[in-house]
């Protein structure tokens, strides 16, 4: 196995010295795929697919697998054996372009999970309105709940990291079991007339439907994600093994999501995120209330955990810059369970800033003409806009770092490759453009 110490033309950054000697090493192949599928896999995208693009959204939905998921597959297999540090692009980057583009990666790779824990936070609230309508319709109460969903991420952040890995390991499993109540809802639904047109036409690919393959990219954002965590996985095969697994249950998981919706769920319902428990509930007769509300609860479980999975993952790479000392030595620090508690709990005050500001301060203080509830909307879509635009901008640096480093460090990616260099090329372009249209 080539490791950074083997590749004498590059720096080896100090979190690449000594960080293995400070994180446990604790991750296994289901593991790494229980957080790959926490990070990429928001199963209310296959709703928004099936209600916007219609039957149209298997081939776009084929299209971003092709063209992004795949590629970004194999470009994170590749350097992950190469360098399987602490931090993935940010030391990617740094082997690539040096130190300052290789900070500068670090944050556009740590920036998105600041603002997707508000996310996932929003999600949680979300779904405990579709159990009554007038529950938290205030934003001030979204806030709170938001605000109390980090706080528990980060009281589950760190534990000691097996602890929590387990419990995000059941989460995934229970995950998993409610996509294919999804599925069976819509086997179940297929002998009722079909809510959508199946014609050809509604099959093409035009103008008025293209930014849905937008929508997949977005939704395939953080194949790198659980590499943060490389020096902590107990075997490089993890490697190469969460990536094909990882994506094979991503791909499943939104094939089986929107077929659910696409014929278990009434037209004009099928666009909200609802749709996904709606589909079981619909699909599965007198049984279908229950088994939505379970569905509804699973969902809820998810997001809290899913929130705590972005909180340690995005965490790290606060604690190796502090290693680096590119941030402040203090980031670097780990508590008794070996867990960076400091970083962890800078990003979440920093994310329950931001949610503050959005969900509390801005609906009531600013004149802009729009009620509360409407405005913390809007504050949240801008605030989504920029995990976008940041996210990929992170993915494109990540695309080409696999080039650069192909000839800076010739020999090791030899020993290590996965592929022949054609493949790697026609990875980056794909990659590439698919992030090129992420951002657009």
């Amino acid at each position: 196995m080539a490791t950074t110490a083997e590749s004498g033309s590059g720096e080896v950054l100090r979190s690449e010295r000594i960080a293995a000697g400070i994180l446990p090493k604790v991750l296994n192949t289901f593991d790494m795929v229980a957080i790959f599928v926490a990070i990429v896999l928001f199963i209310s995208n296959s709703a928004v697919m099936a209600g916007g693009a219609g039957p149209a959204a298997y081939i776009y939905w084929g299209l971003g697998f092709i063209t992004f998921l795949i590629p970004g597959a194999i470009v994170t297999g590749q350097l992950g054996l190469m360098f399987p540090g602490e931090g993935s692009i940010y030391v990617w980057t740094n082997k690539a372009f040096g130190a300052f583009l290789g900070f500068f990666a670090g944050f556009c790779a740590w920036w998105p999970g600041v603002l997707v824990m508000i996310a996932t936070g929003d999600a949680v609230v979300s779904l405990i309105q579709q159990l009554n309508s007038n529950f938290l319709t205030e934003p001030w109460q979204q806030g709170v709940v938001i605000i109390a969903v980090i706080a528990f991420s980060f009281v589950l952040s760190i534990l000691r990291f097996r602890v929590t890995q387990n419990f995000v390991n059941i989460v995934f499993v229970a995950y998993g079991g409610a996509i294919l109540l999804i599925g069976l809802a819509g086997l179940l639904s297929l002998g009722h007339p079909a809510p959508v047109d199946y014609s050809p036409h509604a099959w093409s690919l035009n103008w008025g439907n293209a930014t849905f393959y937008g929508t997949v990219i977005l939704a395939l954002l953080g194949i790198e994600v659980p590499l943060n965590m490389g020096v902590e996985i107990t075997h490089p095969r993890s490697i190469t093994r969460y990536l094909l697994w990882g994506s094979v249950v991503v791909i499943a998981a939104y094939l089986i999501g929107t077929f659910g919706v696409m014929v278990a769920v009434p037209l004009k319902d099928q666009g909200s995120p609802s749709a996904i428990a709606e589909a079981v509930t619909l699909g599965f007769g007198p049984a279908g209330t229950v088994l939505g509300w379970l569905v509804n609860f699973i969902f809820i479980g998810f997001f809290l955990f899913n929130t705590a999975v972005y909180n340690y993952s995005f965490g790290r790479l606060l604690f190796v810059s502090g290693l680096d000392r590119r941030m402040p030595a203090v980031m670097s620090k780990v508590n008794a369970n070996r867990v960076p508690w400091v970083a962890v709990l800078v990003q979440s005050i920093i994310s329950g800033v931001f949610t503050v500001l959005a969900f509390i301060i801005a609906p009531y203080s600013l004149s802009t003409g729009f009620k509360p509830a409407d405005l913390s909307t809007i504050v949240y879509v801008i605030l989504q806009a920029a995990v976008t635009v940041i996210w990929c901008v992170s993915m494109v640096i990540l695309f080409i770092d696999v080039i650069i480093i192909r000839y800076k460090f010739h020999e090791t990616f030899t020993r290590a490759r996965l592929a022949p260099d054609w493949v790697f090329y026609l990875c980056s372009l794909f990659g590439l453009v698919a992030s090129g249209v992420g951002v657009y």
